[in-house]
Formats: C-alpha cells, sequence, structure tokens
C-alpha cells in the first residue's frame, strides 16, 4: 500500500514540475525536469516509507535500517555531503525560478563582462549570463548522471546475478564479454559510441550507461557467489522454489548494501564523464549549457573573465566531492567489517 507521505510528496513535486515546466526553454530542458523530479521523487518516497515501516517496528529492536541511518549520521562527512546534494537538487529544481537571466538568451553588447550586480559572476563570449547557465548545466548533469547510473544498476545487477548465480558457461560468458570490454580505454570507447551514435542527448544518456555497466556486474556478482552458498539459499533449493524466487526473494536483498553504495559513487563518476565529454565536444552540445563545454570555452577567455572557467569548475567539484563523501559514508555504514 503507497505510503500517504509518498502521495503527499509526489503531490508536492508535480506541481512544482508543471510551474518548472512552464518556463522551460526547451523540450529537451522538459525532460531533464521531468527526469530530476521523477527520480527525486522516487528517490525520497523509498526513504520516507523506510523509515515508517522502521518506526513502526518495536523500539527496543535496532533494526538494520535504525542501526545505518544512525552510523551514517555520526559521519560528518558524510552528512556534509548529503547537504551539498539537497541543495544542488532543490537549486536545480527551482532554476526558473531562481536564475537572473535567460541562459540561451545572447547578447552581443555584454560580451565577456565581468561580474555586476546585474551579472554576478559576468558574461560569456555570447552575452550569456554566467551563473544562469551554470544552474542549468547542474540541472543537466544530475539529470542525465542519475538516469546513467540507474540504467547502470538496473542492467548490471541483472548481468551480476545471472552470472555468479549460475556460474559455468554463462558466468565464462558474461566475464570473458567484460573483461574484453575493459581492455579498451573508456575514453576511446565513448570516442567510437558518439562517432557511431551521433551527438545528442540521449545518446549521450546511452554512451555513459553502457560504459558503467561492466563495474556493477563484476561487484554484484562477486557477492552472488558467496549469498548462493548461503543456508538459506541451499533451503531454498532443496525444497524446489524457483531460481527466480531465490534470486529475487533471498539473494538480490542481500546485494542491495553494495548496490547502493556503488551507485552512489557512481554518480559522480558519471557526472565528471559527461562533462569530459562536452569538455572535449562530445557530450551536451550548444546551445545547451553544460558544464563540460563552459569550462573548455573559459580557458581562452581566461584572462579576461576568470569566472567563465571558476564557476563550472567549481560547480562540477561541488557535485563530485559530495557523491564521493555520501557514497564513502555509507559504505562505511552498510559494510559492519569496515565500521568495525
Amino acid at each position: 500500500m503507497i505510503s500517504k507521505y509518498l502521495i503527499v510528496l509526489l503531490g508536492f513535486n508535480l506541481l512544482t514540475l508543471i510551474f518548472s515546466l512552464s518556463k522551460a526553454t526547451n523540450n529537451q530542458d522538459n525532460l531533464i525536469s521531468y527526469l530530476i523530479f521523477a527520480l527525486l521523487t522516487l528517490a525520497l518516497g523509498f526513504l520516507i516509507n523506510k523509515v515508517r515501516k522502521t518506526n513502526q517496528t518495536d523500539s527496543n529492536i535496532q533494526t538494520t535500517s535504525n542501526l545505518t541511518w544512525k552510523k551514517l549520521k555520526r559521519n560528518k562527512n558524510a552528512v556534509f555531503g548529503l547537504i551539498i546534494i539537497i541543495i544542488l537538487v532543490y537549486i536545480s529544481i527551482l532554476a526558473p525560478f531562481i536564475m537572473p537571466h535567460d541562459p540561451l538568451e545572447m547578447n552581443w553588447g555584454k560580451t565577456i563582462q565581468k561580474p555586476s550586480l546585474e551579472h554576478w559572476f559576468g558574461t560569456d563570449e555570447f552575452g550569456r549570463d554566467i551563473f544562469s547557465r551554470a544552474i542549468y548545466g547542474v540541472r543537466i548533469a544530475l539529470g542525465i548522471g542519475l538516469l546513467a547510473v540507474v540504467l547502470n544498476t538496473l542492467l548490471g545487477t541483472f548481468l551480476g546475478l545471472i552470472a555468479g548465480y549460475y556460474g559455468g558457461r554463462v558466468d565464462n560468458l558474461i566475464m570473458r564479454a567484460i573483461e574484453m570490454w575493459n581492455s579498451i580505454p573508456f575514453i576511446l570507447m565513448a570516442i567510437a559510441l558518439i562517432a557511431a551514435l551521433g551527438t545528442g542527448l540521449l545518446n549521450l544518456i546511452l554512451v555513459v550507461s553502457i560504459t558503467g555497466i561492466m563495474q556493477f556486474a563484476r561487484v554484484i556478482r562477486s557477492s552472488v557467489l558467496g549469498l548462493k552458498k548461503a543456508d538459506y539459499v541451499l533451503a531454498a533449493k532443496v525444497m524446489g522454489i524457483p531460481d527466480r524466487q531465490i534470486i529475487i526473494r533471498h539473494i538480490l536483498p542481500n546485494c542491495i548494501a553494495p548496490i547502493i553504495v556503488l551507485a552512489t559513487l557512481r554518480i559522480g563518476e558519471m557526472i565528471l564523464t559527461i562533462a569530459g565529454l562536452s569538455f572535449l565536444g562530445l557530450g551536451i552540445q550548444p546551445p545547451m549549457p553544460a558544464l563540460g563545454s563552459m569550462l573548455s570555452s573559459g580557458q581562452q577567455y581566461i584572462s579576461e573573465n576568470l569566472m567563465m572557467s571558476i564557476v563550472p569548475g567549481t560547480m562540477i567539484l561541488l557535485i563530485v566531492f559530495a557523491f564521493n563523501l555520501l557514497g564513502d559514508g555509507l559504505r562505511d555504514a552498510l559494510d559492519s567489517k569496515l565500521s568495525n
């Protein structure tokens, strides 16, 4: 049954989404807005539902969720990273309301201007407001990064579960394919895929998603290899329970911890990858604001307006730094061996 808290949260996000989309600059921006709101709603709804179920248990029983949350709260670095992420996410959500200028509007009479009251961080070579473009750049980076990690998680977890549980030829086939894929440098693979598929937002999401599947598959496979020898799994096999139910009910729930940790760390990596591809001209194409392309164009005018490089570079640093802090904190909280 859907929690009443989830319904309220969904309604709030949908109302804000309607206002946000009414001021969106183009259809692609509408897509990014929808992805951010959908993923945010699902993530926060899942968290609220877990907390609600935890609160219904006996107060004397320390559940896994309670212990994990207490460990995470004691980790100041993880809390700091979480605060940064929340701030950046809601800045992205409320971008149409807080940005001072249209990020796509050109003004040839105000090119390469230094910071002022009208343009807090100045303007770029086309007279566009740097602060407004940076806000939308963060919005796009978070949207693509979150979607890419979701695809990474789903496909990589599926391959890891199949390879680890069945073993034998299936395991050998999947692992050999992963090893062959990993033998190719990432940047060369990304360039080859983009050259074959062409530039564009959807193609960029597809490329970064494909390149991250293999790491998930390897991690989940290693977890499944140990779990499939557990007594409860062997007992389920003896009872004649189908493999699909064993994987879903007994093995997958025990792989949640590494999945959460790896997914959190991968978000920062995905955003850094997207910025790198955009820096090389292979990612998000102009005139859409992209932190990587802003950083690339800013280096040409670094002596005229330093903010053209500092602002997008700082945004990339904050995003990656925050997700790495949170990922490390989740790893320590979920892994009892590391915490001890």
